[in-house]
């Protein structure tokens, strides 16, 4: 009963961002948008995630949001229609989503792979192999410590590629690009 709450008001925040014309406010519900995911994620028992999304979602981005809306404006200036290709290609998407998940085990369920091959042997193998008596730390920090450091690499490179359409904007609006004669 709480998660369909969530959910419900996951689905509410997500129609406010869509339908707002003001920037401020979609940036303030992205950020309700990420803490609920966060909630959601707490009832699911995974922690780990949910920090990860109050963390990144509704703290770190937020703020980057808010530093670009100080530097670009609070308005959106589009006049406001409906594209119909990224829309018919947004859905599309959705549905071959959702399609994809009609074969997975229903969630909890013993009889899951996860719970049949890998939860076991991570049970078993690490605390000897990895010497940390949480399971759950030597997972993030040690078998998984690859995809942590892809995550990583992926967000500095887009911070860097953020950076540098902020410098060159400011450079063509302040006239710096060196013209050739």
């Amino acid at each position: 009963m709480i998660n369909g709450g969530i959910l419900a008001l996951l689905l509410g925040a997500a129609l406010a961002v869509a339908s707002m014309r003001s920037l401020l406010a979609a940036v303030m519900l992205t950020g309700l948008y990420s803490l609920l995911s966060a909630c959601w994620m707490t009832m699911l028992d995974a922690p780990d995630v949910a920090y990860t999304e109050a963390a990144v979602g509704a703290g770190i981005s937020t703020v980057l949001l808010l530093a670009t809306l100080a530097i670009t404006g609070e308005e959106d200036t589009q006049p406001e229609q409906v594209a119909p290709v990224p829309l018919f290609i947004a859905m599309v998407a959705g549905m071959v989503l959702m399609y994809g998940t009609l074969d997975m085990p229903s969630f909890g369920a013993p009889d899951a792979p996860i719970h049949q091959h890998i939860a076991p042997h991570y049970l078993e193998v690490s605390p000897h192999e990895i010497g940390v008596q949480n399971i759950i730390t030597s997972v993030l920090a040690s078998y998984r410590g690859y995809d942590t450091l892809g995550e990583t690499t992926v967000v500095l490179t887009a911070a860097v590629g953020v950076m540098a359409l902020l410098r060159t904007r400011r450079r063509r609006e302040d006239g710096d690009l060196g013209e050739v004669a």
